[in-house]
């Protein structure tokens, strides 16, 4: 589903005309036209109102998928995974842990199986 079908399935659920919203956003009724029949894009600062306006995400409004936290934390780099320890057992991790753990971690997944 495109971005302006979901801002008139929105408006539509709301029971608001283009007009309202439009003074909602601070855009023009032309505007919410243009971006219900798909020939133009609503802007980063539009997208993030629209958002608030109709409590949804503007994820949601551009129709990628949103990311549970389990999907999240499998997309993880290394690096982004080795930055969230803080310690271990207690006692701090240092970046000389977390670049030796790194190193382990990635040298046992290149040679895994092979």
């Amino acid at each position: 589903m495109s971005t302006g079908s979901k801002i008139h399935d929105l408006r539509k659920e709301k029971r608001v005309s283009q007009t309202e919203l439009a003074k909602m956003v601070h855009v023009s009724q032309a505007t919410v036209t243009a971006w219900e029949t798909g020939k133009a894009e609503p802007s980063s600062s539009a997208l993030n109102a629209l958002a608030n306006y109709f409590n949804v995400s503007t994820d949601y409004l551009l129709g990628r998928k949103e990311l549970s936290k389990a999907d999240r934390v499998h997309s993880m780099s290394v690096d982004e995974a080795l930055g969230t320890i803080m310690s271990f057992e207690g006692k701090p991790v240092t970046d000389h842990d977390k670049k030796t753990m790194k190193d382990l971690l990635e040298s046992y997944l290149r040679n895994r199986g092979e």
